[in-house]
């Protein structure tokens, strides 16, 4: 397990990652990680703090069962303490958790039908391997809609909210941001295969699964990914470690 200070500096590279991709928003957002064993203490970025200002030193240590926070002048965002809070406190498995409202990944979950459909290797990752809420509540601010989130995860590491972006989850920093890079890459790929206007051409249900469970002896890439992304950071000079 990593220490504390390692899940900063991995956590504060990922949120400069999202930033260099173009797949934040404003000052909104979270991504966060858990240093506790029950998940139930975590590190998340600040209320309204620009992803990439964010540094190992600012991120902010939280306790989804202190909710005393919540009544201080360093409370972190509603909405994130409702999603994050909960999933954290309810999800000891889902160590890290990656919420955004990413372009393609959004643009999908406000059509009618947002399901990603196999049709090529990116696609086909997520085969059986994401869950869809389509209960769209508004701003999740309540603590009820944090566990209606939590709920819709259905044991999925991967949750397509419809009406509104996407939360991925995972054991590591390193294998939640490569699920993210690729859920976007697969919600984009929808969405200009629909432009064409052309008829899908959706793989067979035993071909898709067999494509999933492939991705499954690529696992290892997911670390070699995200430290060579980290190493483009250190050679632009990035503050992320600070």
């Amino acid at each position: 397990m990593q220490t504390e200070q390692e899940l900063r500096v991995d956590l504060a590279a990922t949120f400069r990652l999202i930033y260099e991709m173009d797949m934040h928003e404003s000052v909104a957002n979270h991504l966060s990680a858990a240093v506790s064993a029950d998940g139930k203490q975590f590190l998340m970025n600040r209320r309204w703090m620009h992803f990439s200002n964010v540094t190992a030193s600012n991120l902010q240590l939280l306790d989804s069962e202190d909710y005393s926070i919540m009544q201080t002048d360093q409370a972190p965002d509603a909405s994130a303490w409702s999603i994050h809070g909960n999933m954290h406190a309810l999800l000891p498995k889902a160590k890290v958790i990656l919420h955004l409202h990413s372009t393609y990944a959004t643009v999908l979950s406000t059509l009618k039908n947002p399901r990603i459909l196999p049709i090529d290797n990116n696609t086909a990752r997520f085969f059986e391997r994401i869950a869809y809420d389509e209960s769209f509540g508004g701003i999740a601010t309540s603590d009820a809609e944090g566990k209606r989130i939590v709920d819709s995860l259905a044991g999925k590491n991967a949750l397509m909210m419809g009406n509104h972006g996407i939360t991925v989850t995972g054991a590591t920093i390193a294998e939640a941001f490569e699920d993210l890079y690729y859920l976007e890459k697969a919600c984009k790929t929808m969405v200009l295969a629909y432009s064409t206007g052309q008829p899908l051409n959706t793989l067979s249900h035993e071909l898709a699964r067999q494509t999933a469970e492939s991705w499954d002896e690529f696992r290892g890439q997911s670390f070699a990914h995200f430290e060579q992304q980290k190493a483009m950071l250190d050679k632009k000079g990035s503050s992320y470690r600070e």
